[in-house]
């Protein structure tokens, strides 16, 4: 627990700076994109504040700490996993504890309505053997992805991040073959000897974007304060990484290349892509609360000023997020409310860690995310929702993909909605995906539909094939390539 929290200690001391834009670097587009020019440093109303009555997870009776929340509305639940200890569940050392519930405000329980499980422990002998800590985990088709701090010990420099992965979000398995993802870059050693951890991942038009604290990163604060951004189509990044510096991305050898660049001032910080405001948005603490701090899709400018969420605040939030790590659509009014959600630790307990995890949230007004068709389908992007014809519509890259299987749309869909905002009209049917239609599976190529429109709509595996009642045929790589490319239906 040591190495994990060496970093927490030190945030109370940090103030409400905030980085300042960079020149805009290349970009592919992001979301479908807005046809008008992009606001800067808007300032948007706030309304419905809102609290829970009192803690809404903890671990069991020996579980003394639970912090560094990771929070997924999955498939009609509100899933969580968090930093923690139990005793019997493996070395002597944090463990990531997990916990389900019907609403946000819990209860929280385990798997079997019990306490909640440890469902991932240290590994003896590894860089994670006693500590595994700071989840943060995605859905992407059927995989979860869990990125976590791991340690072997509470040593200098000790943190780096690993990957694991699982089918249901329960039972883990580790990946990069057990090594870490991502260490400290060893640019400046200061005295905060916390090292690289405390990941946060979103998935956004086919990339992974990976916020991390990296306390000897060359742009990093006095005290190792900073918020630094790889990115990859590779989960494990262990290819194709790209970082954020002050131009923009830019493609570098390896995840442990130097950090030109902090997003912002803090640590244990989430990560969110909000499609309702064309931003990313990074949840940080400082002295009042949870501050909300907001960036264009390339990290060049601040859109809106920043937000607080008031409140008691121990340890680092848990922005409340979609399965692909996307801000949820507000159900009372998605074209003009965006609902910001957290959990954090409130308290300090027994072991002197912080504990007692809350809701906190708030709505931003005004958004005016339906104001023209870009900005419809940035708002609605990986949204399913019934059509007209007694189906689903899958919202992708500005169009929908009529979809006959329930369990399919569902299965593609970062959301789903039991009834079609009348904006979404707008936004053209490309394609139709009917029960049993045509697939193909390429080697290194993945899965694919082959559309009434003969193009190739990528899928993120074999079960979303199956279960629309098709069977994907083998075809060479030339063959892959021959079909016309539709949107992936992957996010």
């Amino acid at each position: 627990m040591l190495a994990s929290v060496l970093a927490g200690l030190l945030v109370a001391g940090c103030t409400e700076g905030y980085a300042q834009p960079q020149a805009a670097g290349e970009q592919p587009a992001i979301a479908g994109g807005q046809s008008a020019p992009r606001p800067a440093d808007v300032k948007l109303a706030s309304g419905e504040p809102r609290q829970s009555g009192g803690v809404i997870a903890a671990g069991g009776a020996d579980a003394v700490y639970n912090y560094g929340p990771t929070v997924m509305l999955d498939r009609g639940q509100t899933r969580m996993w968090w930093c923690s200890q139990y005793g019997g569940a493996g070395p002597a050392g944090d463990d990531i504890l997990y916990a389900q519930a019907q609403s946000m405000d819990g209860p929280f329980t385990g798997p079997g309505g019990g306490i909640p499980a440890a469902v991932f422990s240290g590994a003896p002998g590894q860089f994670d053997g006693m500590h595994t800590c700071d989840p943060s985990v995605l859905r992407v088709g059927s995989t979860y992805y869990l990125y976590y701090t791991g340690a072997a010990g509470d040593h200098a420099l000790g943190n780096a991040i690993g990957l694991a992965t699982s089918p249901d979000g329960v039972h883990w398995t580790r990946a990069a073959g057990g090594k870490p993802i991502l260490g400290p870059s060893h640019d400046v050693h200061r005295a905060n000897v916390y090292g690289a951890g405390q990941p946060s991942v979103v998935y956004l038009d086919g990339w992974f974007y990976l916020m991390f604290t990296d306390t000897t990163g060359r742009a990093a604060g006095w005290n190792g304060a900073g918020q630094f951004v790889l990115r990859s189509a590779d989960p494990a990044f262990g290819s194709g990484v790209q970082a954020l510096d002050v131009g923009g991305f830019v493609p570098v050898a390896s995840t442990s290349a130097p950090r030109g660049r902090s997003i912002v001032d803090g640590f244990s910080a989430d990560l969110m892509w909000v499609g309702a405001l064309d931003a990313f948005v990074v949840a940080h603490e400082t002295d009042g609360g949870t501050t909300l701090t907001f960036w264009t899709p390339d990290f060049t400018e601040n859109p809106f000023q920043p937000v607080l969420i008031p409140g008691p605040w121990k340890e680092g939030p848990g922005l409340v997020r979609r399965a692909d790590g996307h801000a949820p659509l507000s159900s009372a009014d998605p074209c003009e409310r965006v609902p910001f959600d957290v959990v954090r630790a409130t308290s300090i307990g027994g072991a002197n860690a912080p504990t007692d995890l809350r809701h906190f949230g708030l709505d931003l007004l005004g958004s005016q995310a339906c104001g023209n068709a870009g900005r419809t389908a940035a708002t609605f992007d990986g949204v399913a929702m019934p059509s007209p014809e007694r189906t689903m519509d899958l919202v992708r890259a500005g169009v929908r993909v009529r979809v006959d299987r329930r369990v399919v749309a569902v299965a593609l869909a970062g959301e789903v909605l039991e009834k079609a905002p009348a904006a979404v009209a707008a936004l053209p049917v490309a394609a139709r995906l009917r029960s049993g239609a045509e697939a193909v599976q390429a080697p290194g190529k993945g899965f694919a539909f082959v559309l009434d429109d003969k193009k190739r709509w990528r899928v993120p595996d074999g079960g979303v094939v199956g279960n629309n009642g098709s069977a994907a045929h083998p075809v060479t790589t030339a063959q892959w390539d021959g079909y016309p490319k539709g949107h992936s239906l992957v996010g």
